[in-house]
Formats: structure tokens, sequence, C-alpha cells
């Protein structure tokens, strides 16, 4: 008898991503479906069409399928032993949605082994091309949410974040402006990450408290839809949700579509799947007063909190390993790249050379302190640079360069600090003396 394992699937913005893993979590298989370059026929750039106004970003629905397709026909002929498959589960990116037609769960629920599923379910979507994170279009509508729910902080305080432009309850309210008939025409709306597991479920999968709080639509209080976000979002909203579950929660088994088309056990089981943040938190393995955080393009910090209290800025998410407890999400545009231009201007384009200043100069950078936003920032709203000196006076001038560099460096994360305590993060004594 085969050995146990286990599939991780990433349906992320420019790829599709498999991992497998034994029960001593060794990876055994990965393999990936590049969008852009394996899919050329979808015409995506970064996985996504920019539309004309450059506001509107989105994804064909059916690529996401078609690459599940493309993958699993990868692992059929490298031999790769489906049977031996006890139960999958995965991540979405988050905020993206997808929209079922009338009719569709019949489909899905009898598609045909012989065929590819993408071949099947390629009349099943109201709408072909999904809104996902990138898009930026829906400011009217996040302005009536807030409006409708008694303002900005009062939407947080039940969803856990003021309206945000790409949050799935003011897609669905631009959908159902503009396209009244689509909405009518949609049985099931699903997060990517519930699309996701509903392939693999044959079913329309429930869509799991962490990703959900990212809507503006779930109490994360109570776990429940927010009745007044769903009626100021469109009319009979919460039966087209369906009912919210705990992140681990076991759907049921797989579709049989795959154990006669490619061999998986009728008894391996279909885990929820949530958004890739929350599933980040948990691949870390974060406990209560952990903090982690992501040096990218933005800079991403997540956390575990018990006592969350939600702001204007960040967003607060229930925890996809304690239904009990949070996760805290703060994003800054201004990351990576802001210290790629600190360190191109004082220190000749070398990290080697960023690191010694930084190293030349003491904790606290004798007073001297900076902010420093190229662009926009999204926590807090503000652009431009900001300097100042011990005495608390605006400096217009440069610092000298590695003063520069320690108060880049110093003044990102001492930011990141005071907007994790804003949302409810606490420093222990111990910490302090650390």
């Amino acid at each position: 008898m085969a050995a146990p394992c286990y599939l991780g699937w990433d349906f992320s913005t420019q790829q599709l991503k498999v991992i497998a893993i034994d029960e001593q979590l060794r990876v055994i298989y990965e393999d990936n479906v590049h969008f852009d370059k394996d899919l050329p026929e979808f015409k995506t750039q970064g996985g996504a069409y920019i539309h004309s106004d450059r506001l509107t970003v989105t994804s064909p629905v059916l690529m996401w399928v078609k690459a599940l397709d493309m993958i699993l026909e990868k692992m059929k002929s490298s031999g790769f032993n489906f049977s031996q498959v006890r139960a999958l589960s995965g991540a979405g990116q988050q905020h993206g949605s997808v929209y079922w037609k009338k009719g569709s769960s019949q489909i899905l629920k009898n598609a045909s082994f012989e065929l590819p599923l993408h071949q099947s379910l390629k009349t099943c979507f109201s709408v072909s091309n999904s809104p996902i994170w990138m898009d930026s279009s829906t400011a009217s509508q996040c302005s009536a949410l807030e409006k409708a729910m008694g303002g900005a902080q009062r939407l947080a305080s039940i969803t856990g974040s003021r309206a945000y432009e790409r949050f799935t309850g003011n897609q669905i309210a631009k959908i159902y402006s503009q396209n009244p008939e689509v909405y009518m025409q949609t049985e099931r709306i699903s997060l990517v990450s519930s699309f996701a597991a509903s392939l693999f479920l044959g079913a329309y999968a429930s869509i799991d408290y962490s990703d959900g709080s990212g809507m503006n639509l779930l109490n994360i209080w109570e776990k429940l839809w927010s009745t007044s976000c769903l009626n100021a979002c469109a009319p009979g909203l919460e039966e087209k949700l369906g009912y919210p579950v705990p992140s681990h929660s076991v759907l049921g088994p797989i579709s049989p579509y795959y154990c006669q088309r490619y061999g998986f056990s009728p008894d391996c089981k279909v885990v929820a799947f949530t958004g890739d943040n929350p599933a980040s938190l948990a691949g870390m393995r974060l406990e209560e007063g952990d903090i982690a955080i992501s040096l990218g393009t933005s800079d991403t910090l997540f956390l575990w909190i018990q006592e969350p209290t939600p702001a204007l800025e960040g967003h607060i998410l229930c925890n996809p390993v304690d239904s009990q407890t949070y996760m805290a999400l703060l994003c800054f545009k201004n990351g990576s790249l802001m210290r790629e231009r600190i360190r191109n201007d004082c220190a000749s384009g070398s990290w080697d050379e960023f690191s010694k200043a930084l190293s030349s100069t003491v904790a606290g950078n004798n007073g001297n302190l900076g902010f420093y936003f190229d662009v926009m920032e999204i926590t807090p709203e503000a652009v431009g640079i900001h300097r100042f000196n011990r005495d608390n006076q605006k400096v217009v001038s440069d610092f000298p360069k590695e003063v520069e560099i320690r108060a880049l460096i110093e003044g990102q994360f001492m930011a990141k600090r005071i907007h994790a305590e804003k949302l409810g993060y606490k420093i222990s004594k111990y910490d302090e003396k650390l």
C-alpha cells in the first residue's frame, strides 16, 4: 500500500502551484503552471487583464480551471500516485470572486471524467472575467457601504476593515448596479479559495471564516454574514454566498470525477481552502504574540492576536488556525522599492555597503528619524520624505548617508509597530527586555 500523502494548492495571481508532502512533512512532489507562459491563449499579463480605465482588473475564470486540468495531467504523466492522497486543501489570492450561473451546480456535480474539466464548465460562469485583488474600480460602492453602515469605523468594527475597493462586497455591489440581469442569473458567488475547493468537491464549497473576513460582509465576532452589509450591497445575497465555515473544516470527499479520471481514492478529503495571507499565518505556525513581516515590493505584516481593535488602517481577519482568535494584517506600499532607492542613493547600489552603513550607527540614530514614501502610502495615507532631528524639528535636507539609511529602516519598523499596536498587538515586558 502506498504511503499516505497530502496535496496543497495555491491559486495565486500569476500561477497555479501544487505541492505534495508525506506524513513527515517532506516534499515528495511540486509543480506549477504559469498563466502567461503556459496558457498564452488567454493573453493575460501577470495573470490578469488591466482594462482601459486602468482601474478595473480581472482574470478569466476558465484560465484557472484549465490550469488545474493541465497540472493534473502533468502529475499523471509523471507517474504520480493519486490513490495515496488522503486529503487536500489550499489557498487562493484574496479578494477575487467567481460568479456561478444558475444550473451550474448540476454541471459541476455531473462533469464527465472523459473530458477536461474546463470543457464541462465553459458555460457555468455568469461573469467570465473575475474581479481580483488589483481592482480599484469600486470607489462609489465603498462610499455607499460606509454611509449605509454609519461610517468607516462602524463598518470596520463589524467586518474588521473599512470599505476597500478590492473587497468582495463592493465588487458584488458594482456588478448588481451595472448588470442586474447578470447578478440575477448568478446562483452562487465564491471567493477564489472556495471556487478552487468547489472544483475538487464537485459541489459549491463554503467560504471559510478567514478569507470571508476580507469581503466587508462577515461579522467577524459572530462568524455570520452581516445582514446590514449584505442589504447595502445587493438583494438576496446571503443565499448566493452560502454558510461560512471554520477554515479547517472538512468539506467532504473528493468528487468522483477525480477518482475516475486520475485515480484518487474516494476517501480523499477536501478541506476548506482559505486566502493566501491567512494561509501564510498557518504555514508559518504563528502563535499568539508572534508577528511576521514579509519584506517585498510591498511590506506585509501579519500577526496572531486575542483581542483585536479594528481601525481605519489595516485589517482584522478571523484566525485560520483558531476560530476563536484573530489575525491582523497591515500592508505598506513603500517597501523594498523604497529601500532599494535609498541603497542606490546612499550606498552605491550595494547591499553590503548599505549593511555596513547601518551597522556603523547606533540604535535610535541619535534621535534622527525619517518616514519615506515615494508613492502614496496605504498605512498611513501619506506621501513624501519626512525627516526629523533629535529636537523633533523637521529637516528638509538629506541626512548624512549612514544616518539616512538607519532613519529609513528604523522609521519603517517603527511605523509597523505603531500600527500593529493600534490593531491590538501588545509588546510584552519580555519582548522589551530583548
